[in-house]
């Protein structure tokens, strides 16, 4: 039997909640949205570039936010020195470029240790912590805020690819 992409059942946002549950609510509603996007489909559907001329495709995007979820939480914010996931050093967007049916099963596995890595990185941290960054002194907030506005911008580019490789639309 061929692996497809498992169903995911989103995680609903919280309606009224404090400031850390509501960023953390909101975020996991788009990691879950992402990978919603992509359910039921084959690797070879994951890859398809299905919206021409761009290259972008979902499993380009699963990579992708992989690497910013480690890269932001744990690297940046809690100063892990950690192996790349993808090489870089060769080509810049290798997580997008480098997307292959038959790793589609093994990146969605690192796309998931990668979200919970992240969550228990800073599970027990204020989101008032800093770290320095090029743009300066940053704090976890920040983090999350930009990690919403990550996903939801790819999620929006997931919607037009899903769409465009079988016809599924939804929110």
């Amino acid at each position: 039997m061929t692996w497809t992409a498992p169903q995911i059942k989103r995680r609903e946002f919280p309606a009224a909640a404090g400031e850390r549950e509501m960023l953390q609510g909101w975020l996991d509603f788009h990691r879950d949205t992402l990978l919603a996007k992509c359910a039921g489909l084959t690797p070879d559907q994951l890859v398809r570039t299905s919206a021409p001329p761009s290259t972008l495709t979902l499993l380009g995007l699963v990579r992708h936010m992989a690497l910013v979820e480690r890269s932001w939480f744990r690297e940046r914010f809690a100063g892990e020195a950690l192996e790349d996931l993808y090489d870089l050093e060769r080509n810049f967007d290798a997580d997008f470029d480098d997307a292959e049916p038959a790793g589609a099963q093994t990146d969605f596995a690192t796309f998931r240790a990668e979200v919970d890595a992240a969550d228990a990185t800073v599970r027990d941290r204020g989101l008032d912590e800093t770290f320095e960054h090029r743009e300066g002194t940053l704090n976890l907030r920040w983090i999350y805020v930009h990690m919403i506005e990550e996903y939801a911008r790819h999620n929006g580019h997931a919607d037009l690819l899903r769409e465009r490789i079988d016809g599924a639309t939804g929110d």
